[in-house]
């Protein structure tokens, strides 16, 4: 067994109720490492025949969640949840900070293989090897604060009471949906610690279609062993240091954004990506800090960055809404993307998203898409049931979100996501909508436009990811360059925080820590030319398989939305835009660097040099 790893897997099957301990080979944990790697092969090897006619939320689909060999001792602990997308119906590593990947690695365990269908609500209750399905009826419904209390309290009784000589219990960590996710809503997240969230994938939606509200863990053992303790505890010294230096992040972390992304670099979306610029000063990072923050800082397990806050309103009609302090995404998205431009509106949306089990990205991106028809004279006021969708009026966003997460009126249209709500809303109106919708083969695009060239997406950066329009998993060439996928695809599957130190942590050190965790000697180079590239392929491949209701033609669907090619209105770089011809061309130039032929599917060649054989075979018909 490679030292790092737990060595054991628990596969829950609940249609049966049963749960069952697995194991991989050594080999393929090499290869594909944990996380976002491992989930790719997992479901390749178990779903690769059937893909194209699986149902994401459909009982077949198999839900993981799985840490990585470096969760617990890279500083900040993530977990990555993954499964058929029932946003793009490919497969996205989604991860989400918090505490539930150590814990798991605590009680045994590498990750979490869900599969099938409960017949009513449950919950997976995990003690150490300790495991249980247990009835969630009466949580079922419950929003976030409502489901965090009742689960803390519950489980902390059980702990109590079946084990009473550890004393007093702290609560497990948890992975749960809210109400968006019982109603299998596209844009539902999996959400850890109230206020954390797995976003991109919709994975809140394939929990809810299998009846599961929540996966309680509580680890009582030691991390698993590693191969150098010494080097391990000079790494985390190393990150810890560069996290420390760094005062501006630690500070406000990625809610500085708000303001800067749009006045200095315009690329924030506003108004449905109408305009990337504003210079709003009641936007700024100070206002949230001064008008908002009640706690200056706390963290995640081991993180020395400590970069989240607690924010209140504490006045007004919105008071009493409380959550993190909006990271740079949820103050975009929920935010100036809605016409909305003061902190305390924006708390109260991000407070509402977070309760509804809502991704404030994707939701955030399907509410200006409306807000946008709406402008136009698309849809009308009848259409969205009576809601007068006018930008910033936060009240009507908020009636929205919630008729999105209940599947209510026009909200069960909307929670179909941006995409498939554009198609079905072209054909109620007889027009072509799509060069509205803000997208990427399903997935709404992350806050972080292209059209300045001032921001780190690069112009094919969503065009050609295998996670679409997931911005922190972008493309760029060469296709192992500085923000080549390769590497996100190795950051989510060790798992490592971006946001841990910072970004000045040195070249190669995240390769140096697992190789001091595994005893294994993996480099940069070795990556990228082995498990990162084989599981991009894999990605690409479930991608362009897609289906059943959906699929992706790379001729039409490798491109960056409509709006990227209409010029800056405003501000310093008003009048630019990316260019048709350069994106093509950089899109084939991708194709041939990734292995791909000229219609962007793998070649048959790239896949047998990787030993994906079945790949290949799957392939064929597309190649035709």
């Amino acid at each position: 067994m490679i030292l790092g790893y737990a060595g054991k897997f628990l596969e829950i099957g609940l249609s049966e109720g049963a749960f069952k301990d697995v194991t991989f080979d050594d080999e393929l944990l090499k290869d594909y490492v944990g996380g976002r790697g491992l989930a790719a092969k997992i479901l390749c090897d178990r779903l690769i025949g059937e893909w194209e006619e699986l149902d994401p939320l459909g009982p077949d689909n198999v839900l993981l969640f799985l840490p990585g060999p470096l969760t617990g001792f890279f500083p900040g602990g993530r977990v990555c949840v993954s499964g058929k997308s029932p946003q793009s119906n490919g497969v996205v590593g989604s991860t989400v900070g918090g505490e539930f990947g150590v814990e798991l690695r605590c009680a045994g365990y590498d990750g979490v293989i869900v599969t099938g269908q409960a017949e009513k609500p449950v919950y997976v209750f995990i003690k150490d090897s300790d495991v249980e399905i247990r009835d969630a009826s009466r949580i079922w419904g419950k929003d976030g604060k409502e489901t965090n209390t009742l689960l803390n309290k519950e489980c902390r009784r059980l702990l109590s009471e079946r084990y009473p000589r550890y004393g007093e219990w702290k609560e497990p960590a948890k992975l749960y949906i809210g109400p968006a996710g019982e109603n299998k809503v596209r844009t539902a997240v999996v959400v850890a610690k109230w206020t954390h969230a797995a976003g991109y994938g919709g994975y809140g939606a394939v929990m809810g279609s299998k009846n599961l509200k929540a996966v309680a863990v509580k680890g009582t053992g030691p991390l698993p062993e590693v191969a150098d303790l010494g080097k391990v505890r000079r790494m985390i010294n190393a990150v810890d240091k560069s996290a420390y230096e760094n005062v501006l992040w630690r500070r406000w972390g990625t809610g500085g954004g708000g303001y800067s992304f749009a006045a200095k670099s315009s690329s924030e979306p506003i108004r449905n990506w109408q305009e990337e610029w504003h210079d709003e000063k009641s936007y700024g990072v100070d206002q949230f800090e001064n008008r908002v923050w009640v706690k200056q800082s706390w963290s995640d397990f081991g993180c020395p960055t400590n970069c989240l806050k607690i924010a209140f309103v504490k006045s007004g009609k919105f008071k009493g809404a409380i959550t993190d302090n909006p990271d740079y995404e949820l103050q975009a998205y929920l935010g100036p993307n809605l016409g909305i431009f003061t902190p305390e509106e924006d708390v109260f949306m991000a407070s509402l998203i977070d309760d509804l089990g809502l991704c404030g990205i994707q939701t955030g991106n399907v509410m200006g898409f409306a807000a946008e028809l709406f402008q136009r004279g698309i849809l009308s006021k009848n259409d969205l049931d009576g809601i007068e969708l006018k930008w910033g009026d936060t009240e009507a966003f908020a009636k929205l979100a919630k008729k999105i997460a209940l599947r209510e009126g026009v909200g069960n249209l909307l929670a179909e996501g941006t995409y498939r709500a554009a198609l079905k809303i072209g054909k109620m109106k007889g027009k072509d909508v799509l060069q509205y919708a803000v997208q990427s083969k399903g997935i709404g695009i992350g806050a972080h436009g292209i059209r300045s060239g001032k921001d780190f997406s690069t112009d094919i950066g969503y065009a050609c990811s295998v996670q679409c329009g997931d911005h922190t998993s972008i493309t760029d060439l060469p296709v192992d360059g500085a923000l080549g996928e390769v590497w996100a695809v190795f950051n989510d599957s060790a798992i490592c925080c971006n946001f841990s130190g910072g970004f000045g942590l040195p070249r190669n050190l995240k390769f140096d820590f697992y190789n001091a965790v595994t005893g294994l000697e993996l480099t940069r180079e070795n990556w990228g030319k082995g498990g990162g590239l084989k599981t991009l392929q894999i990605q690409r491949a479930l991608l362009l398989l897609g289906g059943p209701d959906l699929k992706w033609n790379p001729k039409v669907h490798d491109d960056n939305p409509s709006r990227f090619y209409e010029p800056l209105p405003s501000g310093p770089y008003k009048g630019k835009a990316a260019d048709r011809t350069s994106v093509r061309e950089s899109v084939q130039e991708y194709y041939q660097e990734a292995g791909w032929d000229e219609n962007g599917v793998p070649k048959s060649e790239t896949l047998e040099k990787l030993e994906l054989g079945d790949v290949d075979k799957a392939l064929r018909k597309l190649r035709k």
